[in-house]
Protein backbone atom coordinates (compact mmCIF):
# COMPACT_ATOMS: atom_id res chain seq x y z
CA UNK A 1 0.00 0.00 0.00
CA UNK A 2 2.51 2.53 0.93
CA UNK A 3 4.39 2.10 -2.13
CA UNK A 4 1.32 3.61 -3.92
CA UNK A 5 2.12 6.77 -2.34
CA UNK A 6 3.35 10.09 -4.60
CA UNK A 7 5.69 12.72 -2.37
CA UNK A 8 4.22 15.64 -1.60
CA UNK A 9 5.42 19.13 -2.37
CA UNK A 10 7.34 20.81 0.28
CA UNK A 11 5.99 23.41 2.29
CA UNK A 12 8.39 26.30 1.18
CA UNK A 13 7.93 28.06 5.04
CA UNK A 14 9.44 25.03 6.46
CA UNK A 15 12.52 24.71 3.94
CA UNK A 16 12.75 28.29 4.27
CA UNK A 17 13.26 28.21 8.25
CA UNK A 18 15.56 25.13 7.56
CA UNK A 19 18.12 27.01 5.19
CA UNK A 20 17.44 29.85 7.37
CA UNK A 21 18.98 27.93 10.25
CA UNK A 22 21.82 26.78 7.98
CA UNK A 23 22.89 30.36 6.85
CA UNK A 24 26.33 30.99 8.97
CA UNK A 25 25.85 35.14 8.61
CA UNK A 26 25.88 36.76 11.42
CA UNK A 27 23.68 39.50 9.91
CA UNK A 28 20.98 36.96 8.44
CA UNK A 29 17.21 38.44 8.69
CA UNK A 30 13.88 35.78 8.91
CA UNK A 31 11.25 37.45 7.76
CA UNK A 32 10.05 34.64 6.48
CA UNK A 33 7.83 32.36 9.08
CA UNK A 34 4.73 33.68 9.80
CA UNK A 35 5.08 34.09 13.98
CA UNK A 36 5.48 37.16 15.75
CA UNK A 37 8.68 38.09 17.43
CA UNK A 38 9.55 40.84 19.70
CA UNK A 39 13.14 42.61 19.41
CA UNK A 40 15.02 39.82 20.73
CA UNK A 41 13.43 37.63 18.53
CA UNK A 42 11.54 35.88 21.08
CA UNK A 43 7.86 34.94 20.54
CA UNK A 44 7.11 35.77 24.35
CA UNK A 45 4.04 34.41 26.42
CA UNK A 46 1.63 37.54 27.38
CA UNK A 47 2.00 38.73 31.17
CA UNK A 48 -2.49 37.61 31.16
CA UNK A 49 -1.57 34.11 29.66
CA UNK A 50 0.80 33.10 32.35
CA UNK A 51 -1.75 34.29 34.77
CA UNK A 52 -4.50 32.77 33.05
CA UNK A 53 -2.51 29.22 33.32
CA UNK A 54 -1.81 29.40 36.47
CA UNK A 55 -4.86 29.72 38.11
CA UNK A 56 -6.32 27.15 35.29
CA UNK A 57 -3.35 24.66 36.90
CA UNK A 58 -4.58 25.86 40.28
CA UNK A 59 -7.81 25.59 40.06
CA UNK A 60 -8.82 22.29 37.52
CA UNK A 61 -10.50 19.94 38.93
CA UNK A 62 -10.66 17.53 35.76
CA UNK A 63 -9.45 16.82 32.49
CA UNK A 64 -12.85 15.18 31.05
CA UNK A 65 -14.27 16.21 27.55
CA UNK A 66 -15.92 19.74 26.99
CA UNK A 67 -18.28 18.79 24.92
CA UNK A 68 -18.00 17.93 20.57
CA UNK A 69 -18.45 22.09 20.11
CA UNK A 70 -16.04 23.05 23.20
CA UNK A 71 -16.57 24.65 26.15
CA UNK A 72 -19.81 27.25 25.56
CA UNK A 73 -17.91 29.97 27.64
CA UNK A 74 -15.44 29.78 24.54
CA UNK A 75 -17.76 30.22 22.09
CA UNK A 76 -19.62 32.97 24.10
CA UNK A 77 -16.24 34.83 24.90
CA UNK A 78 -15.08 34.94 21.24
CA UNK A 79 -19.15 35.16 19.93
CA UNK A 80 -18.35 39.04 21.58
CA UNK A 81 -14.72 40.10 21.26
CA UNK A 82 -15.47 39.37 17.06
CA UNK A 83 -18.81 40.27 16.64
CA UNK A 84 -19.59 42.70 19.38
CA UNK A 85 -23.65 43.02 19.19
CA UNK A 86 -23.69 43.02 15.47
CA UNK A 87 -25.35 39.57 15.02
CA UNK A 88 -27.95 38.35 17.56
CA UNK A 89 -26.37 35.53 19.81
CA UNK A 90 -29.19 33.33 19.03
CA UNK A 91 -28.50 33.28 15.74
CA UNK A 92 -24.79 32.31 16.22
CA UNK A 93 -23.88 28.21 15.94
CA UNK A 94 -20.05 27.75 16.84
CA UNK A 95 -17.50 25.19 18.01
CA UNK A 96 -14.17 25.16 19.13
CA UNK A 97 -11.33 24.28 16.63
CA UNK A 98 -7.17 23.20 16.41
CA UNK A 99 -6.70 26.73 15.65
CA UNK A 100 -7.96 29.34 12.75
CA UNK A 101 -6.83 26.48 10.24
CA UNK A 102 -8.99 23.78 12.26
CA UNK A 103 -11.61 26.65 11.58
CA UNK A 104 -11.23 27.05 8.00
CA UNK A 105 -11.17 23.13 6.63
CA UNK A 106 -14.27 22.90 9.16
CA UNK A 107 -15.89 25.74 7.07
CA UNK A 108 -15.32 24.32 3.78
CA UNK A 109 -16.08 20.67 4.72
CA UNK A 110 -20.05 22.51 6.01
CA UNK A 111 -19.78 23.93 2.42
CA UNK A 112 -19.03 21.13 0.54
CA UNK A 113 -22.01 19.81 2.38
CA UNK A 114 -24.49 22.83 2.57
CA UNK A 115 -23.83 23.45 -1.33
CA UNK A 116 -20.99 20.70 -2.92
CA UNK A 117 -21.63 22.95 -6.32
CA UNK A 118 -20.61 26.04 -4.77
CA UNK A 119 -17.66 27.44 -5.91
CA UNK A 120 -15.10 29.53 -3.46
CA UNK A 121 -13.76 32.71 -4.14
CA UNK A 122 -10.44 33.60 -2.88
CA UNK A 123 -8.56 36.92 -3.22
CA UNK A 124 -5.11 36.56 -5.68
CA UNK A 125 -2.88 36.31 -3.58
CA UNK A 126 -4.27 34.68 -0.44
CA UNK A 127 -3.05 32.30 2.47
CA UNK A 128 -1.78 29.34 0.90
CA UNK A 129 -3.55 27.03 3.03
CA UNK A 130 -6.73 28.63 1.80
CA UNK A 131 -6.52 27.18 -1.74
CA UNK A 132 -4.55 23.97 -0.61
CA UNK A 133 -7.27 22.75 1.60
CA UNK A 134 -10.09 23.43 -1.40
CA UNK A 135 -8.19 21.62 -3.79
CA UNK A 136 -7.38 18.52 -1.07
CA UNK A 137 -10.94 18.64 -0.59
CA UNK A 138 -12.10 18.70 -4.28
CA UNK A 139 -13.98 22.07 -4.37
CA UNK A 140 -14.60 24.56 -6.90
CA UNK A 141 -12.61 27.16 -6.91
CA UNK A 142 -11.95 30.80 -8.33
CA UNK A 143 -9.73 33.65 -7.65
CA UNK A 144 -10.39 37.63 -7.35
CA UNK A 145 -8.12 39.91 -8.20
CA UNK A 146 -6.61 41.67 -5.19
CA UNK A 147 -2.82 43.40 -5.06
CA UNK A 148 -1.41 45.85 -7.32
CA UNK A 149 1.89 45.41 -7.57
CA UNK A 150 2.01 49.07 -8.71
CA UNK A 151 0.56 50.91 -5.84
CA UNK A 152 1.33 47.83 -3.40
CA UNK A 153 -2.63 48.66 -2.19
CA UNK A 154 -5.79 47.01 -3.37
CA UNK A 155 -6.78 46.61 -7.37
CA UNK A 156 -10.22 47.57 -6.02
CA UNK A 157 -11.27 48.32 -9.71
CA UNK A 158 -10.35 44.00 -10.52
CA UNK A 159 -11.84 43.25 -7.37
CA UNK A 160 -15.40 44.35 -8.37
CA UNK A 161 -14.76 42.91 -11.82
CA UNK A 162 -14.16 39.43 -10.98
CA UNK A 163 -16.63 39.41 -8.39
CA UNK A 164 -19.02 40.86 -10.82
CA UNK A 165 -19.06 37.03 -12.30
CA UNK A 166 -20.03 35.13 -9.10
CA UNK A 167 -23.26 32.80 -9.18
CA UNK A 168 -25.98 32.48 -6.36
CA UNK A 169 -24.62 30.43 -3.73
CA UNK A 170 -21.20 30.78 -4.60
CA UNK A 171 -19.10 31.66 -1.16
CA UNK A 172 -16.56 34.56 -1.10
CA UNK A 173 -13.45 34.53 1.28
CA UNK A 174 -12.67 37.42 2.56
CA UNK A 175 -9.81 38.61 5.46
CA UNK A 176 -11.24 40.29 8.17
CA UNK A 177 -7.86 42.47 8.77
CA UNK A 178 -4.26 42.34 8.13
CA UNK A 179 -4.65 40.77 4.72
CA UNK A 180 -2.26 37.81 4.43
CA UNK A 181 0.24 38.12 2.23
CA UNK A 182 0.13 41.11 1.80
CA UNK A 183 -1.02 43.82 4.60
CA UNK A 184 -3.14 45.58 1.66
CA UNK A 185 -6.60 45.99 3.44
CA UNK A 186 -10.52 46.83 2.03
CA UNK A 187 -11.79 50.13 3.36
CA UNK A 188 -15.37 50.25 5.33
CA UNK A 189 -16.50 51.89 2.01
CA UNK A 190 -15.12 49.32 -0.45
CA UNK A 191 -16.94 46.44 1.96
CA UNK A 192 -19.89 48.29 1.46
CA UNK A 193 -19.60 48.13 -2.25
CA UNK A 194 -18.58 44.26 -1.88
CA UNK A 195 -21.52 43.59 0.08
CA UNK A 196 -24.19 45.08 -1.84
CA UNK A 197 -22.46 43.20 -4.76
CA UNK A 198 -23.03 39.44 -3.15
CA UNK A 199 -26.44 40.34 -1.72
CA UNK A 200 -27.37 41.26 -5.56
CA UNK A 201 -25.46 38.02 -7.05
CA UNK A 202 -26.73 36.01 -3.65
CA UNK A 203 -23.48 34.88 -2.64
CA UNK A 204 -22.17 33.65 1.12
CA UNK A 205 -19.35 35.37 2.45
CA UNK A 206 -16.40 33.47 4.68
CA UNK A 207 -14.51 35.70 6.26
CA UNK A 208 -11.02 34.48 8.11
CA UNK A 209 -10.03 36.85 10.91
CA UNK A 210 -6.65 35.83 12.13
CA UNK A 211 -5.29 39.06 13.69
CA UNK A 212 -7.58 41.00 15.25
CA UNK A 213 -6.05 43.61 17.35
CA UNK A 214 -2.91 43.47 15.23
CA UNK A 215 -3.89 45.93 12.56
CA UNK A 216 -5.43 49.25 13.66
CA UNK A 217 -6.81 48.75 17.44
CA UNK A 218 -9.06 45.91 18.40
CA UNK A 219 -12.64 46.83 17.72
CA UNK A 220 -11.12 48.48 14.53
CA UNK A 221 -9.69 45.32 13.02
CA UNK A 222 -13.35 43.71 13.77
CA UNK A 223 -15.69 46.33 12.03
CA UNK A 224 -15.23 44.33 8.54
CA UNK A 225 -16.64 41.01 10.33
CA UNK A 226 -19.42 42.95 11.85
CA UNK A 227 -20.22 44.82 8.57
CA UNK A 228 -20.42 41.84 6.48
CA UNK A 229 -22.20 39.86 9.52
CA UNK A 230 -24.72 41.98 9.81
CA UNK A 231 -25.60 42.61 6.21
CA UNK A 232 -26.31 38.43 5.27
CA UNK A 233 -28.99 35.77 6.70
CA UNK A 234 -25.92 33.34 6.60
CA UNK A 235 -22.12 34.10 7.24
CA UNK A 236 -19.28 31.73 8.12
CA UNK A 237 -16.33 33.13 10.25
CA UNK A 238 -13.18 31.30 11.08
CA UNK A 239 -11.16 32.89 14.13
CA UNK A 240 -7.85 32.23 15.31
CA UNK A 241 -6.49 32.73 18.73
CA UNK A 242 -2.73 32.31 17.60
CA UNK A 243 -1.64 35.62 17.00
CA UNK A 244 -3.35 38.05 19.37
CA UNK A 245 -2.95 35.92 22.48
CA UNK A 246 0.55 34.10 21.39
CA UNK A 247 -0.90 30.89 22.22
CA UNK A 248 0.50 29.53 18.88
CA UNK A 249 0.98 25.82 19.71
CA UNK A 250 -2.19 25.48 21.86
CA UNK A 251 -4.00 25.57 18.66
CA UNK A 252 -6.71 27.83 19.47
CA UNK A 253 -9.83 29.05 16.80
CA UNK A 254 -13.22 28.96 16.55
CA UNK A 255 -15.62 28.60 13.72
CA UNK A 256 -18.99 30.51 13.86
CA UNK A 257 -21.89 29.90 11.51
CA UNK A 258 -24.29 32.39 11.64
CA UNK A 259 -27.86 31.63 10.56
CA UNK A 260 -31.36 33.30 9.32
CA UNK A 261 -33.57 32.22 12.60
CA UNK A 262 -33.35 30.36 15.50
CA UNK A 263 -34.30 27.00 13.66
CA UNK A 264 -31.53 27.39 10.80
CA UNK A 265 -28.74 27.82 14.05
CA UNK A 266 -29.91 24.80 15.63
CA UNK A 267 -29.66 22.65 12.42
CA UNK A 268 -25.99 24.69 12.00
CA UNK A 269 -24.99 24.04 15.67
CA UNK A 270 -25.42 20.24 15.40
CA UNK A 271 -23.87 19.76 11.58
CA UNK A 272 -20.90 21.57 12.82
CA UNK A 273 -20.52 19.37 15.99
CA UNK A 274 -20.81 16.14 13.58
CA UNK A 275 -18.39 17.44 11.46
CA UNK A 276 -15.92 17.80 14.40
CA UNK A 277 -17.04 14.44 15.46
CA UNK A 278 -15.62 13.12 11.97
CA UNK A 279 -12.21 14.70 12.01
CA UNK A 280 -11.09 14.75 15.95
CA UNK A 281 -13.71 14.36 17.99
CA UNK A 282 -13.84 16.46 20.82
CA UNK A 283 -11.64 19.51 20.31
CA UNK A 284 -8.72 20.54 22.43
CA UNK A 285 -9.45 22.55 25.38
CA UNK A 286 -6.20 24.29 27.14
CA UNK A 287 -5.84 27.13 25.10
CA UNK A 288 -9.96 27.90 24.69
CA UNK A 289 -9.83 27.81 28.56
CA UNK A 290 -6.91 30.43 28.81
CA UNK A 291 -8.54 32.66 26.50
CA UNK A 292 -12.27 32.52 27.96
CA UNK A 293 -10.23 32.83 31.38
CA UNK A 294 -8.93 36.21 30.44
CA UNK A 295 -11.88 37.78 28.17
CA UNK A 296 -14.37 37.04 31.03
CA UNK A 297 -11.60 38.33 33.84
CA UNK A 298 -11.97 42.50 33.79
CA UNK A 299 -8.07 42.65 35.30
CA UNK A 300 -6.34 39.92 33.31
CA UNK A 301 -8.63 41.51 29.66
CA UNK A 302 -6.93 45.25 30.50
CA UNK A 303 -4.13 43.46 31.15
CA UNK A 304 -3.99 41.31 27.73
CA UNK A 305 -5.53 44.53 26.01
CA UNK A 306 -2.68 46.57 27.06
CA UNK A 307 0.32 44.12 26.01
CA UNK A 308 -1.80 43.34 22.82
CA UNK A 309 -1.94 47.37 21.66
CA UNK A 310 2.31 47.18 22.68
CA UNK A 311 2.49 44.58 20.23
CA UNK A 312 0.39 46.29 17.75
CA UNK A 313 1.87 49.57 18.07
CA UNK A 314 5.67 47.64 17.63
CA UNK A 315 5.12 46.52 14.62
CA UNK A 316 3.46 50.02 13.68
CA UNK A 317 7.01 51.93 14.56
CA UNK A 318 8.96 49.22 12.44
CA UNK A 319 6.53 49.40 9.34
CA UNK A 320 7.65 53.69 9.83
CA UNK A 321 11.17 53.13 10.66
CA UNK A 322 11.65 50.99 7.86
CA UNK A 323 9.44 53.07 5.18
CA UNK A 324 11.35 56.22 6.14
CA UNK A 325 15.11 54.45 6.00
CA UNK A 326 13.92 53.39 2.35
CA UNK A 327 12.84 56.93 1.45
CA UNK A 328 16.23 58.14 2.93
CA UNK A 329 18.36 55.71 0.75
CA UNK A 330 16.22 56.14 -2.42
CA UNK A 331 15.02 59.73 -2.04
CA UNK A 332 11.49 58.28 -3.26
CA UNK A 333 8.29 57.78 -1.61
CA UNK A 334 7.57 54.39 -3.34
CA UNK A 335 7.77 52.40 -0.18
CA UNK A 336 5.90 54.53 1.89
CA UNK A 337 3.23 52.08 1.37
CA UNK A 338 5.17 49.65 4.09
CA UNK A 339 4.00 52.23 6.78
CA UNK A 340 0.05 52.33 5.53
CA UNK A 341 0.22 48.17 5.38
CA UNK A 342 -1.09 46.23 8.55
CA UNK A 343 -0.17 43.63 10.35
CA UNK A 344 2.65 41.63 10.73
CA UNK A 345 3.04 40.73 6.71
CA UNK A 346 3.94 43.36 3.69
CA UNK A 347 4.31 42.05 0.47
CA UNK A 348 7.39 44.09 -1.39
CA UNK A 349 5.63 42.94 -4.77
CA UNK A 350 8.80 42.00 -6.38
CA UNK A 351 9.96 38.72 -8.54
CA UNK A 352 11.06 35.82 -7.01
CA UNK A 353 14.72 36.29 -8.59
CA UNK A 354 15.17 39.43 -6.27
CA UNK A 355 14.05 37.49 -3.18
CA UNK A 356 16.50 35.15 -3.95
CA UNK A 357 19.01 37.62 -4.36
CA UNK A 358 18.43 39.15 -1.20
CA UNK A 359 18.67 35.98 0.12
CA UNK A 360 21.95 34.44 -1.54
CA UNK A 361 23.47 38.29 -1.18
CA UNK A 362 22.25 39.52 2.16
CA UNK A 363 20.91 36.72 3.95
CA UNK A 364 17.43 38.17 3.96
CA UNK A 365 15.00 35.11 4.09
CA UNK A 366 11.18 36.12 3.22
CA UNK A 367 9.06 33.54 1.07
CA UNK A 368 9.16 33.57 -2.78
CA UNK A 369 6.03 35.59 -3.61
CA UNK A 370 8.12 38.55 -1.73
CA UNK A 371 5.95 38.48 1.63
CA UNK A 372 7.85 39.30 4.75
CA UNK A 373 7.47 39.22 8.26
CA UNK A 374 7.35 42.88 9.36
CA UNK A 375 7.74 41.31 13.40
CA UNK A 376 10.75 39.47 12.30
CA UNK A 377 12.33 43.34 12.29
CA UNK A 378 13.75 45.31 15.19
CA UNK A 379 16.04 48.59 15.06
CA UNK A 380 18.82 47.10 14.75
CA UNK A 381 18.03 44.96 11.43
CA UNK A 382 15.87 47.68 9.91
CA UNK A 383 18.65 49.52 7.92
CA UNK A 384 20.17 45.78 7.14
CA UNK A 385 16.75 45.11 4.97
CA UNK A 386 16.41 48.64 3.56
CA UNK A 387 20.23 48.28 2.37
CA UNK A 388 19.78 45.05 1.05
CA UNK A 389 16.35 46.14 -0.80
CA UNK A 390 17.83 49.14 -2.74
CA UNK A 391 20.90 46.74 -3.43
CA UNK A 392 18.71 44.37 -5.17
CA UNK A 393 17.13 46.33 -6.91
CA UNK A 394 13.58 46.26 -6.06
Amino acid sequence: MLENLIAQPADKILALMAAFKADPRDTKVDLGVGVYKDATGNTPVMRAVKEAERRIVADQTTKAYTGLAGDPAFGAAMRDLVLGDSVAAERVAAVATPGGTGAIRQALELIKMASPDATVWLSNPTWPNHPSIIRYLGMNMAEYRYFDSATRGVDFAGLIEDLGQIKSGDVVLIHGCCHNPTGANLRAEQIAEIITLMQTKGAIPFIDIAYQGFGDGLQEDAQITRQIASAFDNCLIAASCSKNFGIYRERTGILMGIAKDADQQKLTQQTLQFLNRQNYSFPPDHGARVVTTILNDPALRKDWEAELEETRNGMLVLRQQLADELRRLTNSDRFDFLAHHRGMFSLLGTSPDKVEKLRADHGIYMVGDSRMNIAGLNADTVPILAKAIVAAGI
